[in-house]
């Protein structure tokens, strides 16, 4: 076992008018399977690179243990897997690395073929193995379900629960509920490790944010209460104070102690008034320190089209096939207004092809799609690497308005100041949400989704799920996050 300690860190981007890390301290166990939770941009990525030496920073960070980071950059992918598993793991004996494999659903076969070969999921699954083979290593694994089936992310989950010694970023809900034994929350204003997977933790967090809002709300009537308290108490100091300046010989007393007696009586009332000014400033000071971690989400719209019939499309035994190679075949379904139906099925069995069949791609096939001209569609692709500039000309190009773009993008916890930042200088988290603003922005009939929630925070995939399930749009989507296809009740369509 070894400790991980980070000392007094402070971390912010070059021409960053915000820091991502303050001055923050914490330590870290090695033996933990810790999961990371955050919303997107708050320094998940950022933090995992800082311990790979990736920055300067101030402040100290100290480990007994070697990182490595996932995904492992592979200078040449070409070389056969088996000649990669000796770089990168050389210590290790070739019967260590089959049972890994095997561990991971991933047939022998592959450790004779090319790297390049190998599809995203065979990748993910063959470098985990080789890394968790190296010596006096703590892996820092960074969103190794974005390329995987539901099938594989819970292969991968059962593997991860097995080992000891990792960090993992990840927004899927069930994986981190399988795996992890601590999480360590990036807070919006400062960061907290709790023993326990993601739903525990989930569960503490929503008992503190009740409780500090109770209080938020007793100390603000408090508040209230002395402020008036004072002000009357000041007020009636001051009348009393008055009386000592000119008598009344027909109304009031004039012995000796009479000016004595008001000055003591005024002074007592202007002393309560003094206390509880200073109780007010003590309950505005407590106050102020509830509240600021609570995520707060606001509700999204989905301008959604009325199409005049209630089938909205319709696939006949459809087949995909490349350069000879069947992809799939058979596939028949019906999409009805208001129904989501999920393509569901093992990576590489055609499900985003048939998705650019039906929005127009030029893709070999037989079989056919049968939908009306006039249906309006609204899509997010689920690569995102050609996004740049900035968010105005981004909106104008592609012709939805700047005003809606922009608050919906609010919504989704984006700064005012990332509005002025190149898109291609956001996190994959951020640059996802732009896709997802732009498909809000658009009215349609028909939303066609590929694996929308690919990096995104937790927070932002139940804006989602509660926006589906108070709209009802009429949904095709590519999507292997279990806990949101059943939040959304969506149909399953198995390849």
């Amino acid at each position: 076992m070894s400790v991980i300690n980070v000392e007094n860190l402070t971390f912010g981007y070059d021409g960053s008018s915000d820091n991502i890390f303050e001055n923050v301290s914490f330590r870290i166990d090695t033996d933990w399977k810790l999961g990371f939770t955050g919303r997107n941009g708050r320094g998940k990525t950022t933090f995992m690179k800082l311990l790979m030496g990736g920055y300067e920073y101030t402040g100290r960070i100290t480990a007994g243990v070697e990182f490595e980071y996932f995904p492992f950059p592979v200078a040449d992918e070409n070389m056969l897997v088996m000649y990669l598993a000796e770089e990168i793991c050389p210590n290790a004996e070739s019967w260590e690395l089959v049972r890994e494999l095997s561990l991971l659903r991933v047939s022998d076969d592959v450790l004779y073929r090319p790297y390049s070969t190998l599809s995203g999921g065979e990748k993910t699954k063959v470098m985990l193995a080789m890394l968790f083979l190296r010596e006096n290593c703590f892996l820092l694994i960074d969103e190794p379900t974005n390329h995987l089936d539901m099938n594989g992310r819970e292969i991968v989950s059962r593997y991860l629960k097995r080992k000891k010694g990792f960090i993992l970023i990840s927004h899927d809900r069930a994986v981190l509920d399988e795996c992890i034994d601590h999480v360590l929350s990036i807070n919006r204003t400062n960061i907290e490790i709790e023993q326990g997977n993601y739903s525990s933790w989930e569960k503490n967090k929503a008992a503190r944010d009740n409780f500090e809002m109770v209080q938020n709300d007793r100390l603000k009537k408090e508040i209230r209460n002395l402020e008036a308290a004072a002000k009357r108490a000041a007020e009636h100091s001051d009348r009393i104070e008055r009386t000592k300046i000119g008598f009344d010989p027909t109304k009031t007393e004039k012995s000796i102690s009479r000016r004595c007696s008001v000055a003591r009586k005024s002074k007592k009332l202007m002393n309560r008034s003094k206390s509880m000014e200073n109780r007010i400033e003590a309950d505005i000071e407590k106050k102020s320190g509830l509240l600021q971690n609570i995520e707060k989400t606001a509700s999204l719209k989905l301008p959604v089209l009325k199409f005049h019939s209630k089938k909205l499309l319709s696939v006949k035994n459809l087949s995909v096939s490349f350069d000879e190679r069947l992809v799939c075949s058979g596939i028949s379904f019906d999409v009805n207004e208001g129904e989501i139906i999920a393509l569901s099925g093992r990576n590489g069995c055609g499900k985003t092809s048939i998705i650019r069949l039906i929005c127009g791609g030029d893709v070999p096939h037989t079989g056919e799609i049968i939908m009306n001209r006039q249906l309006r569609i609204s899509r997010i692709d689920q690569d995102f690497s050609g996004l740049s500039g900035n968010l105005t000309d981004y909106a104008q190009e592609n012709g939805f308005d700047e005003s809606l773009f922009k608050a919906i993008l609010r919504k989704l916890d984006f700064s005012r100041e990332q509005f002025e930042k190149d898109i291609s200088d956001f996190s994959d988290g951020q640059k996802k949400k732009v896709m997802i603003a732009a498909s809000l922005c658009t009215p349609a009939h028909l939303y066609i989704w590929d694996e929308p929630l690919n990096y995104l925070d937790v927070s932002s995939r139940r804006q989602l799920e509660e926006l589906l399930v108070s709209y009802k749009p009429t949904m095709l989507i590519v999507e292997h996050d279990r806990t949101f296809c059943e939040a959304v009740n969506a149909e399953y369509i198995q390849f």
